[in-house]
């Protein structure tokens, strides 16, 4: 009989539940945290990307151990499924005709991954590096007596400084950034070229999927310095044409007078992935319909690659994510399985819940917030664990977020500390990179436990073999009193704003002067506008007006369709600037006034 990966995985599972013959000790909790995290972590899962057979299987281990706990499956059976876009695959259309050459895919060009798909013909128009800044320290304008109207613009990847890491113009070099550009303007397209400082060796960009999976809303192809030496012409050299831009640091853009036949054909793969979701119902009738929230996320990076998150983007390896996140996952069923053992002492419910795709933006916990199972409003605190494994047992360090999101949650961390030997950094931010933001941004107090990053963080090492499961025993062990205390509390926390120190892109250098004070939903993935998923308090966004749940279309009467064009839109802005912001809410049309 032939098995497939996932029943024996099922399988083996069922095996290890039997094999558990004692509860509640120490010594047994560690050796079941152990456990969980080398099944997790283990090679058979491939790195637990969303959608695949390995975050199925992962899905399934944690509900069937949740089940096992005694706790009651929510949702459909336990799951809250949702989509999301994995992969960007060229098709089989994509075409490119110049002077009557053929090119060919993959060796003469190919469509950005933000590309749409269309056909056209059109004149080429060369930019430079198609950028355009207007600050007080640096004003340059790749378009310059440039008409693009209708017209495909091509330009030149990168910036033209660089080899300075200080340069103002990295800001701006952004790909993305500079289809916006071109988008205001009315090309019809954009042709990148990569110079000689964005790719040595002239490599066509590799087509990955990222944050945002909508197109940028232009057709987006990049060419070899080839195939741009023959739009040009006359002998021209598109890298010499490089080079005297970043020596006299001038513009130059010309129309090259050629036209070119192109036709774009990407395809998005969206595969389905879920939540995982069970309930400990509480035993006070009053206060049964509150809910304490214990998550961790369980997804990871798969077998890595460009696009994918991975610090070692080169090497195509399974990608374990022992810490990030096994650990977290053990350590929120090590606290279920206690916490259904003592269920008859809890007032309140607790949910436990292992979000998926949250690799990939917060998109399991977003998606939740978003579509509740519960009505937010009753949640009284969100406890998220992510990369909890390890812990230092030299410095003993232990962090913990969202500390001033509740006006009690500052006194009740002090008492529980003063009982450990270990060391505590404590940030009262809500927002940060893990599920415990999205909670925030709904108004929702959050805790969140974190030993710290390492070297092995998004990359192939990060394996069970290296996690102090002594250490994670300790900080369950630590977080449990305050769980409960929290969860049987006459009285519930009461929220209080702690708003980020800067704005929440997921994109790397921001080059921002000025910030609205939002939290970007990234769960939305249409290219229909920004949607907000918090809004800092006493931020130019909440002084303006701005609410959770609004969704910016425009900033000065230019379009915003995702968080490219926003970030695109800030860098052009002022401190002391007063703009116009086009926002959606409720399905009405509204202008706000922003002073930045």
């Amino acid at each position: 009989m032939i098995f497939s990966t996932r029943f024996l995985a099922i399988i083996l599972g069922l095996i290890y539940y039997t094999n558990l013959t004692c509860q509640n000790q120490s010594e047994c909790t560690v050796k079941e945290i152990k456990e969980h995290v080398y099944f997790l972590a283990s090679d058979s899962l491939k790195g637990r990307k969303p959608g695949t057979e390995g975050g199925r299987i992962a899905a399934d281990y944690i509900r069937n151990d949740l089940i096992k706990s005694g706790l009651k499956p929510i949702g459909n059976d336990g799951f809250q499924y949702f989509s999301v876009t994995t992969s960007v695959e060229t098709g089989d259309s994509n075409h490119l005709i110049i002077n009557g050459y053929n090119a060919a895919l993959d060796v003469d060009f190919k469509p950005m991954n933000f590309s749409t798909n269309t056909s056209i013909t059109a004149d080429v128009i060369f930019a430079g590096y198609g950028i355009e800044i207007d600050h007080d320290s640096l004003k340059w304008n790749d378009y310059n007596g440039l008409d693009v109207e209708g017209k495909l613009v091509m330009v030149l990847r990168g910036d033209p400084e660089p080899d300075d890491d200080s340069s103002l113009f990295i800001s701006y070099g952004n790909d993305r950034d500079k289809v916006l550009s071109a988008k205001d303007r009315n090309a019809v397209g954009i042709i990148f070229v990569n110079g000689k400082n964005s790719s040595l060796e002239d490599n066509l960009v590799k087509n990955t999927s990222d944050r945002v999976t909508a197109s940028a809303g232009l057709p987006a192809i990049n060419i070899t310095r080839a195939m741009a030496d023959s739009i040009i012409g006359n002998g021209n050299s598109i890298l010499d044409i490089e080079n005297e831009i970043i020596i006299k640091k001038k513009n130059i853009g010309f129309d090259t007078q050629n036209s070119i036949d192109i036709v774009t054909d990407l395809r998005r793969r969206e595969v389905n992935t879920q939540n995982v979701i069970a309930i400990i119902e509480g035993a006070d009738e009053k206060l049964k319909d509150e809910y304490v929230i214990i998550g961790a996320h369980y997804d990871h990076l798969g077998m890595g690659g460009h696009g994918s998150g991975s610090r070692d983007p080169d090497t195509i390896a399974i990608h374990n994510g022992a810490d990030d996140n096994a650990s977290g996952v053990a350590a929120i069923l090590e606290i279920a399985e206690k916490l259904y053992s003592e269920r008859g002492e809890l007032r309140r419910s607790i949910i436990i819940m292992a979000f998926g795709a949250e690799e990939m933006g917060l998109l399991g916990s977003q998606f939740f917030t978003t579509e509740p199972l519960i009505d937010l409003d009753n949640i009284v605190l969100m406890v998220n664990f992510d990369m909890v494994g390890r812990f230092d047992n030299q410095t003993r360090s232990l962090m913990i977020s969202g500390t001033g999101t509740a006006e009690q949650m500052e006194d009740i961390l002090s008492y529980h500390e003063k009982n450990t030997d270990m060391n505590f950094a404590h940030s009262p931010e809500g927002y940060g990179a893990s599920d415990h933001a999205s909670f925030y941004g709904a108004g929702v107090p959050v805790m969140f436990f974190f030993t710290g990053a390492h070297d092995d963080y998004h990359t192939p090492k990060d394996d069970a073999h290296k996690i102090n499961y002594e250490g994670e025993r300790e900080i369950i062990d630590f977080a449990y009193p305050i769980i409960v205390e929290v969860a049987n509390s006459d009285d519930r926390l009461t929220y209080k704003e702690s708003g980020v120190k800067a704005e929440q892109s997921g994109r790397g250098r921001s080059g921002l002067k000025v910030k609205f004070g939002i939290m970007p939903d990234f769960a939305s993935t249409e290219n229909n506008g920004l949607g907000v998923g918090g809004v800092t308090p006493d931020g130019p966004a909440y002084v303006a007006g701005m609410k959770k749940g609004d969704r910016i279309i425009a900033i000065e009467g230019m379009p915003v369709t995702n968080i490219y064009d926003y970030m695109a839109r800030l860098k052009k802005l002022k401190p002391g600037q007063r703009v116009s912001v086009d926002i959606m809410r409720d399905g009405s049309k509204k202008i706000l006034m922003i002073i930045l």
